[in-house]
């Protein structure tokens, strides 16, 4: 089986009003400090995590795109001679379309890259205003055309349910996002996070989010408009053409290894979880005194594994095996899902089951979070 490598690049130009990811402004960035601290994260991991083969790299941020090409593809050797690279590997890259960014999408693709993801986020510029992006509409698409031309892949992000949105208008952005082609979108209802400036501006009265029903609406609206157009969702959030869904990011969903480096980065490694300093410049400090910048490394039990593997899977579309999950963990399939529920929501044509598999349906997954406090047991999710 191969493994996910998670590189993550912590600086952006801005701290957009609804971002709560480890993101950070800095005036400048030492790339050559950078790189060697890198470099130096990736090598101690390789050490521990030896074996298989990487099916997938992600940038992530951050703003991924702000770094140097030259340091993308010298990140990318190192790691093909530490690991290895398995056929068709995916290398994402996260950016925003911003032109100073599109201007180096060749360079990457070059370096290896060969899938982009984009933080388009709405097409007109009022929203993006509101969302505090830089880049206006015509400045977007006009990256998303550059990186159509520069990788075989291209995903864009979308975020919708915003203050005051209408169904109407949803349904023309999304299908005109659709219209540009790409066999990826993911698509986020806005959520008021803690910590960010969106949350201290509602508490202050400056704008009320839309409506719980009115999401449920939009929420239906677009997995019918996404579904009808070849892009059925196979995440709540990510919809996908057939054999084009992000590799990377079904690691996570399928509960399966994957390596995190840089800050704030998140690992697991057989049945050991990891997570970085989340500050820049404490995990510089970390790597520089010990060879990595882990801040804590936890064995996981049985029970805390099954846990986090039934609530990822039951995010997606193919739902989860039971069976298979028993054996992995060594627990009874009863022990995975709380029987009684399960039945009452199958029922209830929420939840579905075939054999030893069992996912939510078309009808539970706006019901997703609530749904997963009734199915995976308490004894679980509490270990």
């Amino acid at each position: 089986m191969a493994r996910a490598l998670y590189i993550h690049w912590p600086f952006c130009l801005a701290k957009c009003p609804y971002c709560d990811f480890n993101s950070h402004v800095r005036e400048t960035v030492d790339h050559a400090a950078w790189e060697a601290t890198l470099l130096a994260d990736l090598r101690h991991e390789a050490e521990l995590a030896a074996g298989e083969p990487l099916g997938s790299i992600f940038f992530g941020g951050g703003t991924p795109s702000l770094m140097p090409p030259a340091l993308v593809a010298r990140l990318l050797a190192e790691a093909e001679q530490l690991w290895g690279f398995a056929p068709g590997i995916e290398i994402t890259l996260e950016g925003n379309p911003s032109s100073v960014e599109a201007a180096n999408y060749a360079a990457l693709a070059a370096a290896g890259v060969n899938r982009a993801s984009l933080g388009i986020q709405a097409l007109d510029d009022q929203t993006l205003r509101f969302l505090g992006r830089l880049h206006d509409a015509d400045e977007g698409l006009r990256a998303l055309e550059t990186a159509q031309r520069a990788f075989s892949r291209v995903s864009f992000d979308l975020i919708y349910a915003r203050p005051g949105q209408t169904a109407e208008a949803w349904a023309a952005e999304l299908q005109r996002a659709l219209g540009f082609g790409t066999s990826h979108l993911s698509l986020y209802q806005l959520t008021i996070e803690p910590g960010t400036r969106f949350e201290s501006m509602v508490r202050r009265g400056e704008f009320a989010p839309l409506d719980d029903d009115s999401c449920a609406d939009l929420f239906s609206l677009t997995r019918q408009i996404t579904a009808a157009s070849g892009l059925p969702a196979y995440e709540i959030s990510n919809h996908a053409r057939l054999g084009d869904e992000s590799r990377h990011n079904l690691t996570y969903w399928r509960y399966q290894d994957y390596v995190g480096i840089g800050p704030g980065a998140h690992g697991r490694r057989n049945g050991t979880a990891t997570v970085r300093h989340k500050k820049p410049e404490n995990w510089l400090n970390a790597v520089a005194a010990n060879g990595h910048g882990i801040a804590e490394s936890r064995v996981l039990g049985d029970n805390e594994q099954a846990a986090e593997a039934m609530l990822m899977g039951l995010r997606l579309r193919e739902g989860i095996d039971l069976a298979a999950m028993s054996a992995r963990f060594g627990l009874a399939e009863t022990a995975l899902l709380v029987p009684a529920k399960a039945e009452l929501y199958q029922q209830q044509g929420l939840v579905w089951q075939n054999g030893a598999k069992a996912g939510v349906t078309e009808a539970g997954m706006p019901l997703l979070d609530a749904l997963l406090g009734e199915l995976v047991p308490a004894e679980l999710v509490d270990a």
